[in-house]
């Protein structure tokens, strides 16, 4: 795939992913994005069902088609199985929604795929440190691990906080916002 077409891949499904929980999250009474998380607005049922699973679709897709470029461009080898991972990930969150009645194997696969899909996101920015630091781009390479790190911590906290939706938001944001500017790097490079 053309950089250009990858480093827009690399935009459009971190952003159509933002747009959709937040615009969904806007029109839909009584949610609440410092509780609630992402997941509850395709929950069977939902209102918003269809176009919250539509962001998540976006982004599975289209941010894999982004992993390759993103490796070769950062020397990263170790980068493209990562966030591809992401994407597959957040593909079968979409294909497995919240049941309608929480609790059950449903739920548990849900969590997993989702679980899977955080821990990928928050190693994204780590794997690509390393080889930021190698090719002289230090400032890059600090905030990457800055990013990984807060991405880290607010996936923990989202576990661990009954409030989860705000700590969720954090760390994916922060994942997806680091995506941008190494698509936009990219872009400006060619």
């Amino acid at each position: 795939m053309p950089r250009r077409w990858a480093a827009a891949c690399g935009i459009a499904g971190p952003v159509a992913f933002v747009l959709g929980w937040l615009v969904n999250g806007l029109r839909t009474g009584g949610y609440d994005p410092l509780t609630d998380a992402i997941s509850q607005l395709a929950r069977e049922g939902a209102p918003t069902r269809t176009s919250m699973t539509l962001a998540f679709v976006a982004f599975g897709v289209l941010v894999p088609l982004w992993a390759g470029t993103l490796a070769r461009e950062l020397g990263a080898p170790a980068l493209r199985p990562v966030v591809s991972t992401a994407g597959l990930a957040t593909l079968a969150v979409a294909a497995i929604p919240l049941s309608r009645d929480p609790g059950g194997a449903q739920d548990l696969l849900h969590a997993v795929a989702a679980g899977t899909g955080y821990v990928a996101m928050a190693l994204t920015p780590l794997v690509a440190a390393a080889a930021l630091r190698r090719s002289g781009h230090r400032a890059a390479a600090a905030a990457s691990v800055a990013v990984g790190l807060v991405a880290g911590c607010a996936l923990v906290a989202t576990l661990l906080a009954d409030g989860s939706g705000g700590f969720q938001r954090l760390g994916l944001t922060a994942v997806d916002a680091w995506h941008v500017a190494a698509a936009v790097w990219v872009l400006r490079r060619t």
